[in-house]
């Protein structure tokens, strides 16, 4: 056994001094026998906690399977983020020439909710630390509870999405019911909402380039992509966040 300081190891000082006191206080033996015995006794209980607490202090590491989805997903996120940003600054530049000040702010606050989702998902990522799966069945079905509020107030796009997550999600109760790691099948319903998202993201910009934003349908549809751009955000703080 490796020597450690007990000075690090408040418990083995509690041990040592526990045997000074009752040898010399109550068993009555000399204090020069029970100073070099307490010391002793406070040593050997540093060595055996030391490597108990270096084990506690040492954090779990995540499935091979799991750390790779991950890593695709932060790949994922931050190129949708960089795109949300340069789409922000096109359309800062082209709808204050057009006065379009109402639509260029809900266009914005759709940007810079996805401009927010890497650091999302590197919150998720601490939430998903370990070797025990960190979503249990009740969390999960808190997410279905959710998904399922929206689902009964959305329409069109936004809802078949809604739909699909939600049967991902059934998915996922199923694979924590059985015993086995729900994370991946979690990662891999981030990835395809934000493959999603990437999608309304750049239908959003071939409209700002192409569209006559004169034109009222015109101006409403870009309107229509970006609060479907948000609603798909705040679909994936149900997942990353709760």
């Amino acid at each position: 056994m490796k020597l450690v300081n007990p000075l690090y190891f408040p418990l083995a000082i509690l041990a040592g001094g526990i045997v000074l006191v009752g040898g010399v206080r109550i068993a009555k033996l000399n204090s020069f026998i029970m100073l070099p015995l307490s010391v002793g006794v406070a040593t050997v209980g540093a060595g055996i906690i030391a490597p108990e607490s270096s084990k506690a202090a040492k954090p779990k590491q995540r499935s091979p399977a799991v750390e790779q989805e991950l890593g695709n997903l932060r790949t994922q996120a931050n190129k949708l983020a960089q795109k949300a940003q340069s789409l922000k600054t096109e359309a800062q530049e082209l709808l204050t020439q057009s006065l379009q000040m109402e639509l260029l702010g809900t266009l914005q606050y759709a940007c810079d909710r996805t401009t927010e989702l890497p650091q999302k998902i590197e919150t998720m990522a601490e939430r998903l630390h370990g070797d025990d799966s960190i979503l249990s069945v009740q969390e999960l079905q808190q997410q279905r509870v959710t998904i399922q509020k929206k689902l009964a107030q959305s329409s069109g796009a936004t809802q078949q999405q809604l739909q699909q997550l939600d049967q991902s999600l059934q998915r996922n109760i199923s694979l924590a019911q059985q015993g086995q790691d729900a994370r991946q099948a979690q990662l891999l319903s981030l990835s395809q909402l934000i493959a999603e998202s990437a999608g309304v993201l750049q239908a959003m910009q071939n409209q700002l380039r192409s569209a006559d934003l004169a034109e009222a349908s015109q101006s409403a549809e870009l309107k229509n992509l970006s609060d479907e751009l948000r609603d798909f955000q705040e679909n994936l703080d149900v997942l990353v966040l709760t």
